[in-house]
This record gives structure tokens, sequence and C-alpha cells, in this order.
């Protein structure tokens, strides 16, 4: 299967955001600003979350889901704050590809097989925020990395997967906005159990880290969020140095 590169935006009153450890977060730039310039780049999927959304219970994002749906022509995946089959039926009708689910089907588990039911399993992605706290052992984190949910993460993606997610998306809190490498230890035990497309991120500081990345694992998909935001790398450097590196991308 050929590799996606995905940029990730992760939004706030309007402005995208990033922080460190998904704490103390810096206003970036407007989201349709970014989203064009990656979908230029080469950006093989968006992936826009709204990072306020659950603790306020609403998700403002459909006026710009609606706007960047009519103009670029790549997987727009939505999430933040999804709590009812309404609000993925309203992201889907704007112009969202695929739904994030994140805080409320951790609490409430079958939300995912009632939507995936209802939609295909092909546009529900569960999205899981992971926090170390053992040598080997990963617990779920909700309300943006906030809240401990006692959930053990590979469990989590097993249950996810029985219950009809399409594709899992894995946030390491630890290493968010860190610059210092992905944490291989957590993507190599969540891909040897997760059954579906999993897509993983956190913490890259250049291109070669996607390629050890996807050497040592079997990860689908890798996002990026830090370094394309402070312009440090783009899409193409990435993408460009995966190829001379032999890695099959998604053309």
């Amino acid at each position: 299967m050929k590799k996606r590169i995905i940029s990730r935006l992760e939004v706030k009153n309007n402005y995208v955001v990033k922080g460190i450890r998904m704490e103390g977060l810096r206003k970036i730039d407007h989201p349709w600003k970014l989203i064009k310039k990656y979908y230029y780049d080469g950006a093989d999927e968006i992936i826009i979350s709204d990072v306020v959304a659950s603790l306020y219970g609403r998700n403002s994002l459909l006026d710009l889901i609606k706007k960047t749906s009519q103009e670029i022509d790549i997987p727009i995946c939505v999430g933040g704050g999804v709590r009812s089959i309404e609000d993925i039926k309203n992201l889907l009708y704007s112009g969202a590809d695929k739904v994030s689910l994140n805080s409320f089907a951790v609490k409430n588990n079958q939300f995912i097989s009632e939507a995936s039911n209802i939609f295909g399993s092909q546009c529900i992605l569960v999205e899981i925020h992971a926090k170390q706290i053992d040598e080997n052992k990963w617990e779920v984190f909700t309300e943006n990395g906030r809240e401990p949910s006692g959930q053990d993460v590979c469990e989590w993606i097993c249950r996810a997967q029985k219950l009809g997610a399409g594709e899992i998306l894995l946030v390491s809190v630890d290493k968010d906005g860190s610059r210092n490498g992905f944490d291989l230890k957590l993507a190599k035990q969540a891909s040897e159990v997760c059954e579906i497309p999993l897509t993983f991120g956190s913490g890259a500081s250049q291109p070669s880290d996607a390629l050890t990345l996807f050497n040592s694992t079997n990860i689908d998909a890798v996002f990026f969020g830090n370094i394309l935001h402070f312009n440090l790398f783009t899409i193409k450097d990435i993408k460009n140095y995966l190829i001379r590196n032999k890695i099959k991308l998604r053309k």
C-alpha cells in the first residue's frame, strides 16, 4: 500500500494554533490560507480539528469545510466536538470526506457502531490522544489531551476497529510540538494491533523521521503540523526525501 503524507491543522476560534503537548497554544495563521498552501504543495489529505469544540460542546468549522470542499479535491477529515449523528451529518453535508470521533466515543463506545452503520466505516475515523504512563504503556486521554480515560491505547484501538471504525488517527501527546522525533515505541505497538488504516504523528523534526517510521512499522500515513506551520520543511521536501529513499507514496 502506498503511503500518505497528511497535514493536520488544529483550529481554535478561527485560527490555526500549535502548542507543546497540546498546551500553550500559539496562533499561526488563518486556516484557509494554510489549507491552500498544503494542498498546492502536494498533501494527500487535510485533517482539521477544532481543539476546543469538545470543551464548549460545538464545532465551528462548517463554513470553512464548505469553502474547502469547493476548492480542493483531496480528502478532508474533520473532528472536534462530534457528539451526535446530526453532527456527523452536518460535517459530511458541508463537504467533509471523513469525520473523526474522539472524546464522546471514548465515553459512549456504541456511537462508533451507530455512526459506521449509518454512514459507512470508510468515513468514520477514531482519533486517539495517547500519553505514556509506564515504560511500555500508553493511556487514552480525552478533551484534547487534558482528561485521563483509564483506557489502554492498544486495547482501545482493537475495540474501536471491532465497533466499525474505518481508520485510526493516533496522536502522541508527549511528543506533540516537541520536534524531537516520533514515538516509535508507541507507533510499533499500535501498528501491530491495528488492522485498519493507521495514521500517526506528533514530534517530527525533519523528513527522515517519516522514513524511520515507515521503515520500522506498518503505519499507513503520517501527519505533520509544527514543521509545516513554522516553515521548517514543506510537503514537497518531505515527499521528495521519501521518494529518494524508495518509499512508495500516493500520487
